[in-house]
């Protein structure tokens, strides 16, 4: 219940407030239907956010799992560092804050993770996240899962409201993501864990990159990212 409760779209972070980009692609004339929005969606989780955030959440399971509290800060710097415009480090230390802040005030919540936590001038949403799962028990692969389930569908609700998409189609493509999410957090969970702590790290996708940043100064959005 308590994974279903982390990846749910109810969980009050402020997810809905951003596109991560995908506002950009839009503008751009980039994703314009059902094939495009696909295709955007399942470039950005291959060569970004999955290659890059999937195994940082299993660096930092285990992170939290050995109560390595520098360790913790040292990924998250990495992680804030990662982000290669201001909207998406603003979008990840909002939400890891939201995250955080919200985390405070449940009960039963462990307090020395939470003093971690708020030892962290700005805490990234996947340091937030992976702290969630730890306390909650909730197993690394499956953490991992649906913290990319819930970036998808966050990703296909923005696609809804600022392409001509309809419901179905956004079924569709989330059927066809939830199929590449299910086979990536499978292999990496399969990896050992050594080999999952040295595997190198790459977000490289520098179209994203540079349409994050023109959304910066774009003229009519949505979104805050």
């Amino acid at each position: 219940m308590r994974l279903l409760q982390l990846g749910s779209q109810a969980l009050p972070i402020g997810g809905f407030s951003h596109s991560q980009g995908l506002e950009a692609a839009v503008e751009a004339g980039l994703l314009r239907d059902e094939e495009s929005a696909r295709r955007w969606i399942g470039d950005v989780l291959e060569y970004s956010v999955g290659s890059f955030e999937v195994p940082m959440l299993w660096q930092l399971a285990q992170a939290w799992a050995e109560r390595d509290d520098e360790r913790v800060r040292r990924l998250n710097d990495l992680l804030l560092a990662s982000r290669e415009a201001a909207e998406l480090r603003q979008a990840s230390v909002q939400m890891g804050y939201s995250l955080r802040a919200l985390l405070a005030v449940l009960p039963e919540f462990p307090g020395a993770t939470l003093a971690t936590l708020q030892d962290l001038a700005e805490p990234s949403l996947p340091v937030a996240w992976s702290a969630a799962a730890d306390a909650w028990e909730i197993d690394a692969a499956d953490s991992a899962a649906a913290y990319l389930w819930s970036w998808a569908e966050n990703q296909v609700l923005a696609a809804l409201k600022t392409a001509p998409i309809g419901q179905a189609a956004g079924q569709r493509i989330l059927l066809e993501i939830g199929r590449s999410i299910a086979s990536l957090v499978g292999h990496v969970g399969q990896s050992p864990p050594a080999a999952v702590q040295s595997a190198p790290l790459s977000n490289f996708a520098p179209g994203l990159a540079i349409l994050a940043s023109r959304h910066e100064t774009q003229y009519s959005r949505l979104f805050r990212s």
